[in-house]
């Protein structure tokens, strides 16, 4: 039945994909000024610490106990698997976006909803026959948004191609941890791991200055505070209420969200052909959720 909890967690995903989306534009603009390893770097540092207060707000007011003794040695170890993972899906991303649009990197970063299933087959779980068919449709869609008339890919949309399979495996590795240790206490692990790694790059192979970060703050301060931080807590108390599946569908609009931003803010505009891929993709990231929400058969994640 839908309710009031229902609703107001079907509005904070919406926000959440919005936040999400907008943050392929502020990830192009930040990197006007510095390299993505630097944006990265920053971005998660800032979104590990903005989650401070409420880890330690949480933890006053739960009793400490031997229990959580041992999920705080499982955020360790998880928070070094998830934050690799999610070093490479970020830096990946960021890397494309330097070659490609937002909206196209949104859309093909939404392709982990469908790849999530797929990969699921190494532990052998059977994806629903609507998940083979959302993947047929996204895959026919890829092609007309991001692969030419000559049959060329480019460099940058396959980037953020082979980062959504990081970002794919980043979901699998945080629904295996998430029962075993405190939700955000992980989180502002991974963030911060991930950005450490980041920074480590970065001083490797671009230059860093105080000057550059400065002139990218709006940008990175929005990813940080705002896509890692606030859209990361709306989910999580979102979820409390929603059904996984309908928060997968209304999270998969992070994608048209990148889509407008990229439009309104960066005059980007895709040609028919794109928009038609677009609409592919989008069509089998949603069949493939909803047909698991109408479905009875058990999620396969």
């Amino acid at each position: 039945m839908i309710n009031n909890r229902t609703i107001k967690a079907d509005l904070l995903l919406l926000l959440t994909a919005t936040i999400w989306g907008f943050a392929f534009v502020a990830q192009r603009v930040g990197m006007e000024s510095v390299g993505p390893f630097t944006f990265n770097a920053v971005r998660f540092a800032l979104g590990s610490l903005s989650l401070l207060p409420l880890i330690l707000l949480l933890q006053k007011r739960q009793p400490h106990n031997e229990q959580h003794e041992g999920k705080n040695k499982s955020v360790f170890w998880g928070g070094l698997l998830a934050g690799g993972a999610l070093f490479a899906g970020a830096s990946l991303q960021q890397a494309g976006l330097v070659y490609t649009t937002a909206g196209k990197a949104g859309f093909i970063t939404g392709l982990y909803v469908l790849i999530v299933p797929l990969l699921g087959l190494f532990w052998h779980q059977r994806p629903r026959a609507g998940t083979w068919l959302g993947a047929i449709l996204a895959a026919v869609g890829l092609y007309f948004l991001s692969i030419t008339r000559e049959f060329n890919i480019s460099f940058g949309d396959l980037l953020v191609l082979i980062g959504a399979f990081f970002w794919a495996g980043h979901v699998l590795l945080i629904g295996w941890l998430a029962p075993r240790t405190n939700s955000l206490k992980l989180a502002a692990a991974q963030f911060a791991v991930c950005s450490l790694l980041s920074f480590l790059t970065a001083l490797t192979i671009e230059t860093i200055s105080i000057a550059s970060v400065w002139q990218a703050a709006i940008p990175i301060f929005y990813g940080g505070i705002g896509s890692v931080g606030i859209a990361y807590t709306l989910q999580v108390i979102a979820q409390r209420d929603a059904h996984p599946a309908h928060s997968a569908i209304i999270l998969s609009l992070e994608g048209l969200f990148a889509a407008i931003g990229g439009w309104l803010l960066l005059g980007e505009v895709l040609s028919p052909r794109g928009l038609f891929g677009c609409a592919l993709m989008l069509a089998g990231m949603l069949f493939s959720e909803l047909s698991g929400f109408f479905s009875k058969q058990k999620p396969v994640i």
